[in-house]
């Protein structure tokens, strides 16, 4: 195991705050003379079906401790989900049912094994403690707060400035994350800034029981596509780790320049002093964008899936069509007489767009083309006709191929 400084120096890359960083040199020190590794626990709510890039950012931190020797620890929140995390949010999270969070669950271990090695990780699902809970536990836990405190709290404090509800139920949220690392003995705890009133809460809580505190280590919240806002699927601005490797290093090439910083330095391996040469003045956005896009890439998919990816990506902002183009049958008896069919129709049944709307929206802002001449619709009731093989190009990255049904 690298000595302190060493592992120091790796792991305060993209850390916002260390809280209190004193007592985690000490830790890793005493690690280090023990050999006892340290349990860095991560938690997180399978509130949706997709992992994205925003939650890489500590899982990939998490990764960092387990290269090191640590041991990794995934808190899986499918009781903490049923309340929903209030960090950081402005108004009362909508409530999901336990077969919603369940059904959630099963697929986020799947992506969270893509950035951490789960065969050296301990698992827990939080609902594995919460289910024995009784009533009586409950009022236990809840000593461990002050309505000070939780009125204190900025997200709190400006839903009550504002006349917006705080919910008591909102209030146990940090409690049951506090608990989750009584449970599992947590020597440091890993979230964004918004989490860092509950990542100390654990602290009061660990002591209480006669457990050394941890430590908490915070990172800053991933900006989306859109350069701006955090990076969430509600909010249509995400990245997923599932996604095939074109539409994410497509994705990536959309951002912004202004939070390229912010990406390579949370995302990506690559040495802060080559990002700085990349993004200096006089250098070409692009060029660093690409790096980062394969950079990223790499990660989910391999090297080479990166660079097909950057290569089909070029074709296309030439204005070239993909080599492959996926087939799309079309019922005949869609079409009139002539074989025609409107626009807006054709454009949802090939899937270039998920509804009638939205397909009206895209051709009336120019993004369809037809046939090999790349011909613009811009009305969407143009009746087109269909021949066998027709092209159809939706936006810069969707394209399919008309087959007529026999």
């Amino acid at each position: 195991m690298p000595d302190a400084a060493h592992q120091i120096a790796q792991l305060i890359r993209g850390v916002d705050r260390i809280v209190p960083e004193a007592e985690f040199r000490q830790k890793l020190e005493r690690s280090l003379k023990t050999g006892r590794p340290l349990r860095v626990k991560y938690g997180i709510d399978p509130t949706g079906i997709d992992v994205h890039l925003g939650h890489t950012v500590p899982l990939r931190k998490l990764r960092q401790f387990q290269e090191l020797g640590h041991t990794a620890v995934v808190i899986i929140g499918n009781y903490t989900a049923l309340v929903g995390d209030p960090s950081g949010r402005d108004e009362t999270r909508s409530r999901l049912t336990a077969p919603q969070v369940e059904a959630n669950a099963r697929d986020y271990l799947k992506q969270v094994g893509r950035i951490i090695d789960l065969d050296h990780a301990e698992v827990h699902h939080n609902g594995d403690w919460f289910s024995r809970f009784t009533f009586l536990q409950v009022l236990e836990l809840m000593r461990g707060m002050t309505l000070g405190q939780i009125s204190a709290r900025e997200d709190f404090a400006k839903r009550i400035a504002a006349e917006k509800p705080v919910f008591l139920h909102e209030c146990l949220y940090p409690l049951m994350q506090g608990w989750d690392s009584v449970e599992i003995k947590a020597d440091v705890e890993l979230g964004g800034t918004e989490q860092l009133f509950s990542l100390l809460v654990a602290r009061d809580l660990q002591q209480a029981k006669g457990q050394e505190p941890q430590v908490a280590m915070t990172m800053p919240i991933l900006v989306g596509t859109d350069g701006t806002r955090r990076m969430g699927k509600s909010l249509g601005n995400y990245i997923g780790v599932a996604e095939p490797a074109e539409a994410m290093f497509g994705k990536v090439m959309s951002i912004p320049d202004e939070p390229m910083r912010a990406y390579f330095t949370l995302l990506t391996e690559l040495p802060l002093s080559d990002v700085d040469h990349l993004l200096a003045d006089g250098t070409n956005p692009r060029d660093a964008k690409e790096a980062l896009g394969k950079a990223i890439v790499a990660q989910y998919h391999g090297a080479d899936a990166a660079d097909q990816a950057a290569a089909e990506f070029r074709r296309r902002a030439s204005g070239a069509d993909p080599d492959v183009i996926p087939d799309v049958t079309l019922d005949p008896a869609q079409l009139d007489a002539n074989g025609g069919i409107p626009a807006f129709v054709l454009v949802k049944e090939l899937g270039l767009e998920v509804s009638t709307s939205s397909a009206r929206r895209l051709i009336a802002q120019g993004g369809v083309t037809i046939g090999p001449d790349r011909e613009i619709v811009t009305d969407p009731r143009t009746i087109i006709v269909v021949t066998d093989g027709l092209v159809v190009r939706a936006g810069k990255r969707k394209i399919a191929r008309a087959r007529l049904g026999g």
